[in-house]
């Protein structure tokens, strides 16, 4: 989905809550007060004088809740509804979005990792051949780890992808074993542990919850795969310079100046701020 697409999607997500509001307030009035005059009449009519039928009553007193004096009760049923129809609406968009981030771990797992190689980098794939250790200069590197982190928060901030690391530009398998002899738990649960530090240092503990770390083999290589959920919320890389807002565009990472990343996040929330 487009960012145009995000918007729209928002937008029309936005005033469904005031039809929601004023469907609660219209079935506490015109539902629930009738029903709670119908208990009424059945507990109390052989005490009701002047009136001869349930039907009669109900009339009578939905008259008589739109006149000065009943306005503080009419006012209550309608509170009544309007708080049991949010929160119906609100339970029914916590289940939706539930199911989406099923739906899309679902479509995301099914994909086998040898398509993911071959498909190569692009929107919503990226390849690392490492998390922290440079190839190059032969030891840990904080730029290697901040890429990682910056790739990770790119997808969160776009549509969500995969993040695989272990694995060079031209899909050739590397394996973590550099990655992981530099670890002082040189283990699947190490490996785990260090990317999810990572990104709750520099992003947040509550990224943590939308990305998945999963191993496999290939060629007798073991690599990382790290399947990331788009954000319900924009999300920040946290440094010594300040915040820092990443988008993944195309086959690549970028970071937004302040302008593009309040056009972005503006998008992505419908217009609201």
């Amino acid at each position: 989905m487009s960012r145009s697409a995000d918007g729209a999607v928002a937008r029309r997500a936005g005033p469904a809550w005031w039809g929601v509001g004023i469907s609660g307030v219209l079935a506490g009035v015109l539902l629930l007060h009738p029903l709670t005059m119908v208990v009424y009449w059945f507990e109390f009519h052989p005490e009701i004088v002047g009136v001869s039928s349930l039907g009669e009553f109900v009339v009578l007193r939905m008259r008589a809740g739109f006149e000065p004096r009943m306005w503080p009760m009419t006012a209550i049923f309608a509170l009544m509804g309007l708080f049991h129809a949010l929160g119906i609406g609100w339970s029914t968009r916590a289940i939706a979005v539930r199911q989406r981030r099923v739906d899309y771990l679902e479509s995301e797992l099914a994909r086998s990792f040898p398509s993911l190689i071959a498909a190569g980098e692009g929107e919503m794939m990226e390849l690392k051949a490492t998390a922290r250790w440079d190839l190059r200069e032969g030891r840990v590197s904080r730029t290697v780890e901040a890429a990682i982190v910056r790739a990770i928060a790119g997808f969160m901030n776009h549509r969500g992808g995969s993040l695989l690391i272990g694995v060079r530009d031209d899909g050739t398998p590397l394996g973590l074993r550099n990655d992981l002899l530099s670890l002082r738990r040189p283990d699947r649960d190490g490996y785990q542990q260090f990317l999810i530090g990572l990104v709750e240092r520099h992003v947040g503990a509550d990224a943590c919850a939308s990305m998945h770390v999963l191993f496999h083999l290939v060629d007798e290589h073991e690599v990382c795969r790290v399947v990331v959920e788009p954000a319900q919320a924009p999300v920040y890389v946290r440094d010594e310079r300040g915040a820092h807002y990443f988008l993944r565009t195309g086959n690549s990472t970028r970071e937004l100046d302040a302008r593009e990343a309040v056009a972005h996040i503006a998008a992505r929330s419908g217009g609201r701020r």
